[in-house]
């Protein structure tokens, strides 16, 4: 994809949406630490960029349909699954058996993760389990404006959450965990109680269309997958971003700022 001259190339990034409905639908959302800098103090879905273990070809050894992928899905899945290790405590695998691990995750571990003190792909070998890569679903895939000083090349991905797992936030990156009906986020932002920044709650419209989880699975398999890059235009006297129409999302317009 094209990228303006002089932008910093956005960096490959990787989020999860971990449905249940418990009995509503809803969708786990983690608060950024206000002293992090990028969407400090903001509702997001947990997840993060990249880490040189992600691409390790040791995973193959370890993840399930992992032939299923190529090089940069089965990187950026390994990659969203720790990171919602990370964040969350809630580690989406299964034991060679097809039995879905729903063990609680030792919150030190986390940390020795997290500090890059433990490798993640040492927890899963000592754990004896294996990435539920195939149960991730492609939802969308956002690129940050060549106009931020931090960009990303993000793809959001849509699984439903282990029933049994208790999400619990790591205290560093991420100060709480809720899971929450998307709706009810986006109700909190419009009146200022939260801060969702925009790709978060385009994204969470687009969640809100669905009536539960399957449904919303369903939605993302049958959606084609348009890469939304805004764009800055000038209309009316202000700066607004714009999408593209065609990326499921409808008209947007959001004023810069």
């Amino acid at each position: 994809m094209h990228h303006d001259k002089g932008a910093p190339e956005p960096k490959p990034a990787a989020t999860i949406m971990l449905l249940r409905d418990d009995p509503e639908f809803q969708v786990l959302m983690v608060k950024r630490h206000q002293q992090i800098d990028f969407a400090s103090g903001a509702l997001v879905f947990p997840g993060g960029k990249l880490h040189r273990g992600d691409s390790d070809p040791a995973w193959v050894e370890h993840c399930a349909g992992w032939d299923q992928f190529d090089v940069v899905q089965r990187t950026l899945r390994v990659a969203a699954i720790r990171e919602v290790y990370e964040e969350a405590g809630i580690l989406l695998a299964h034991y060679p058996s097809g039995e879905l691990f729903e063990a609680a995750s030792d919150p030190d571990v986390r940390v020795a993760v997290d500090r890059g003190d433990l490798a993640f792909i040492d927890v899963v070998r000592e754990l004896g389990v294996q990435l539920r890569l195939d149960a991730l679903i492609i939802f969308a895939r956002w690129i940050t404006p060549p106009i931020m000083p931090k960009r990303f090349d993000t793809y959001f991905y849509a699984v439903r959450a282990p029933a049994n797992q208790i999400a619990a936030c790591d205290g560093h990156e991420t100060v709480d965990a809720e899971w929450i009906s998307p709706s009810d986020v986006l109700r909190l932002a419009e009146s200022g109680r939260r801060t969702v920044i925009f790709p978060t709650r385009m994204n969470l419209q687009l969640l809100a269309e669905a009536n539960n989880a399957a449904d919303c699975i369903r939605r993302a398999e049958e959606r084609i997958l348009v890469t939304v890059l805004p764009k800055v235009e000038e209309r009316d006297g202000k700066r607004v971003l714009v999408i593209p129409d065609n990326a499921g999302y409808g008209p947007v317009v959001e004023v810069v700022g």
